[in-house]
């Protein structure tokens, strides 16, 4: 009997099919590439920040224009509602970039190779039980959590925007919020799978 570690000969064709699964490598690295530019997005606006609190005024032109909403009164300096609103927007930079880790290292691990991170001291304790299910449910919620950083400046801003437009973005988010209750509850009632032959159930 062959152990259950040895690679098993595959036929050409069933071959070649489960070799594309490394046309997505492609896509992956992409996802790094913006991971790099979500990074230098947000030193960028932490570095504007900073100079707009030092009193630099062409930094704080470029804070105000960042998150001045149109049909709200200028402010003429660094305020409090400025720098939450800057702050939210650095939130909501990492809340992305915490997506892309998610789907980069989740997805590659899932539907590419395995990374054999057993024993590294730094794997995520979500990866070591990853597959498409998980996945799925952890990205509905990370979407959950970029959705309510966006309604909370809109609501911080609510006299800028009309009553219609508040509605239907609270309508998109509790339709996010429906839409990850659903996909977790569809994969709590899925049989589990049976366990592999000699690991534990």
């Amino acid at each position: 009997m062959k152990s259950s570690q040895e690679a098993v000969a595959l036929r050409p064709l069933p071959s070649l099919i489960f070799a594309s699964r490394w046309l997505q490598l492609p896509l992956y690295l992409g996802l790094i590439v913006a991971q790099a530019v979500y990074v230098w997005l947000f030193w960028q606006e932490l570095y504007y920040l900073l100079l707009a609190a030092a009193g630099n005024a062409p930094a704080l032109e470029h804070v105000l224009d960042a998150v001045t909403v149109e049909g709200v009164a200028r402010p003429t300096k660094l305020n409090e509602t400025v720098i939450m609103l800057v702050v939210l927007g650095l939130i909501d930079v990492v809340m992305i970039s915490n997506l892309l880790i998610m789907v980069i290292v989740g997805g590659y691990e899932t539907f590419v190779s395995r990374l054999g991170l057993e024993r590294h001291p730094d794997q995520p304790e979500w990866l070591s039980h990853v597959n498409a299910s998980v996945l799925k449910v952890k990205l509905a919620t990370a979407i959950i959590g970029i959705s309510s950083i966006h309604l909370l400046k809109t609501f911080i801003n609510a006299s800028a925007y009309d009553e219609k437009t508040i509605i239907a973005q609270t309508g998109i988010h509790i339709t996010f919020l429906l839409s990850a209750m659903a996909i977790a509850a569809a994969d709590r009632i899925m049989p589990a799978a049976p366990p592999k032959h000699g690991e534990r159930a």
